[in-house]
């Protein structure tokens, strides 16, 4: 005897047997019965939850002569006993996949010109319509807008989205929906009830969960695992030959996890890495299980558990001993890692890490991932403080004068220098406030003739750095004395620019400029600055110790020295605009000059 498989053998050929869609079979019966058929209908939904099926039954039972109360075909009469034998003339299945031209469309509509011989309708299913090219779509639209009376078109696909507006405005829509665990477990039983195949629920549960919500994958699973079980389907058989990561696994570093015991989840996940499972199956299927357990805290939520009924237990009781905090976080943990899961070099040690950061987020001593981060103390923190407490002194005298008497508020630029001929920043500045006005709130202040308007965050800056320059210089001791290794001018270079980054947040008008300095390597370890100005040299010669002690640390060398001077007049060279550069570099470059005449480029 000829061997078919479950998913064919077992196909629906009514609307009763069809599994896990009663709101759309009911409607199509009511349909049926009342006889009012639209023209065209869109059958849509994922793989393999009866859309082709419960098309083809649509077409067989509005062109049964006897049709039973309940809406459902006779299976006596001509025309069904012609479409089961799979010799009826008066329904047309298309595979749009492999006859997606204009020419097969074109065909197609030359069959809707032929009435039906046998029964009322001419009924055409093309399947995977979204396969069609526009063009045949267009060809389509007329016939499908006003096709004769006795022409009924069925549309099935998977992907709605990719079909022209035009086609869906023209069909009755019906969305197929995915099929739960208990609806394929039940329909698993009867076929194995009628096959004589033994079973537990586990198993059954386990193809239900890997078949993702499609019928045909689950009966294909199922056929699959008959083979390699035999007469039987045990659980420990079906999880071996599928290939899937048993949920103990997940238990048991939940568990591990609450205990803090991270060398034991760091050797389960090698025992796991070693019978061949991939770090991010383990994440994803670890962040389903905790999304699991979750769903189990509430009563509520109870019922989005697409697992059996002893799964179910079990997550109950892991549930009772996860505190929330604790789910909340283990789940934003395996998120971050399976976004970072592809672009990282080394995805075990990713995967590592966030078992450690999962596995210590119920710590209660400070170390735990789960707590916040600590961060690196600013060597320029005692130098924050003083601004601050400054700024805070400086607030509560404008406090009081705000309560004395009305006053007049005048700003006094000073005088630029006549001896040198240049022009000075202003050194002296007599300020009193005014009491604002019942029809204001503030004061607006007109910047003086000659004097440059600065934006407040500028001014605040200036007057920081005054507060600072004012400070005495405070001796910073160096701690690492001993040490004496030996650095590059580029790792000079790499430090500098990374004790500017760490500088821009408590002094973000000095960061900047000292990014601009290239600190050079005299003799070594005796390293110079050169500054352009003379404000810049006294800011500098403030910070000096603890710049030292700063490169000190992140060199590793406590005998490096700072000489910070004034650049000669020949030293200052000028900054040059992007035009500029580029004509100094062609005059010295014959080459760049050469390269950009012949690919004719420009400067943007």
């Amino acid at each position: 005897m000829e061997y078919i498989v479950s998913a064919r053998k077992y196909r629906p050929m009514t609307f009763a047997s069809v599994v896990g869609q009663s709101a759309l079979t009911t409607t199509l019966k009511n349909a049926v019965k009342s006889g009012k058929l639209a023209h065209a209908f869109l059958f849509c939904g994922p793989r393999g939850v009866g859309k082709t099926t419960c098309a083809r039954i649509f077409a067989k039972t509005i062109n049964c002569e006897h049709v039973t109360p309940d809406g459902e075909a006779c299976n006596e009469c001509e025309s069904c006993l012609a479409f089961n034998e799979q010799r009826s003339l008066n329904i047309f299945e298309l595979d749009a996949a492999s006859n997606n031209s204009v020419e097969n469309i074109k065909g197609l509509m030359e069959q809707t010109r032929i009435p039906p011989q046998l029964g009322r309708y001419k009924v055409f299913i093309i399947d995977e319509v979204h396969m069609l090219t526009t063009q045949a779509f267009n060809a389509f639209l007329k016939t499908l807008e006003e096709p004769p009376s006795y022409v009924i078109f069925i549309l099935a696909t998977t992907e709605k989205h990719k079909i022209l507006p035009t086609i869906i405005s023209r069909c009755q829509i019906y969305d197929f929906e995915r099929m739960d665990v208990p609806h394929i477990v039940d329909h698993l039983k009867m076929v194995a009830g009628k096959e004589g195949i033994g079973y537990d629920e586990e198993s059954l549960a386990l193809i239900a969960e890997k078949a993702d919500g499609g019928m045909r994958d689950a009966l294909s699973i199922f056929d699959q695992c008959v083979s390699f079980c035999g007469g039987t389907l045990t659980y420990d058989k079906v999880v071996s030959n599928l290939n899937v990561l048993v949920s103990d696994n997940y238990f048991n570093i939940v568990d591990l996890s609450l205990e803090n015991k991270v060398a034991d989840v760091m050797v389960l996940l090698n025992t796991i890495i070693n019978n061949g499972f991939d770090g991010g199956q383990l994440i994803n299927g670890l962040a389903s299980h905790i999304r699991n357990v979750m769903m189990a805290k509430d009563p509520a939520t109870l019922p989005l558990l697409e697992v059996s009924d002893r799964q179910r237990a079990r997550y109950g009781e892991q549930a009772k001993k996860c505190p929330p905090k604790f789910l909340y976080q283990a789940l934003r943990f395996c998120n971050e890692c399976d976004i970072n899961y592809r672009q990282s070099s080394n995805k075990r040690l990713l995967v590592e890490l966030t078992l450690i950061e999962i596995a210590q987020a119920t710590q209660e001593d400070g170390a735990g991932a789960g707590r916040p981060r600590k961060t690196l103390k600013s060597l320029f923190k005692k130098l924050v403080a003083s601004g601050q407490k400054n700024a805070a002194a400086q607030v509560a005298a404008t406090g009081q004068q705000n309560q004395r008497p009305s006053q007049t508020a005048t700003v006094t630029p000073a005088a630029a220098a006549t001896t040198s001929g240049t022009r000075q920043e202003p050194t002296t500045a007599s300020t009193t406030t005014q009491e604002p006005s019942p029809s204001t709130s503030t004061t607006i202040r007109r910047p003086t003739p000659g004097m440059r308007p600065k934006g407040l965050g500028m001014f605040k800056q200036m007057e920081a750095e005054k507060e600072v320059k004012g400070e005495k210089t405070e001796e910073v001791e160096i701690t690492n004395k001993e040490e004496d290794t030996q650095f590059s001018q580029d790792d000079l270079a790499r430090e500098w620019m990374g004790m500017c980054n760490r500088m821009m947040k408590p002094l973000p008008g000095l960061a900047p400029r000292l990014k601009n300095i290239i600190p050079r390597i005299t003799q070594y370890p005796n390293i110079e600055i050169v500054v352009d100005n003379q404000q810049l040299l006294e800011q500098l010669t403030q910070f000096k110790a603890r710049i030292r002690k700063t490169m000190a640390i992140y060199l590793h060398n406590g005998n490096i020295n700072f000489n910070i001077r004034l650049a000669e007049a020949d030293e200052i060279k000028p900054m040059l605009s992007k035009r500029e550069l580029l004509d100094k570099l062609s005059k010295e470059k014959k080459a760049i000059e050469l390269l950009r005449k012949q690919l004719e480029l420009e400067l943007s």
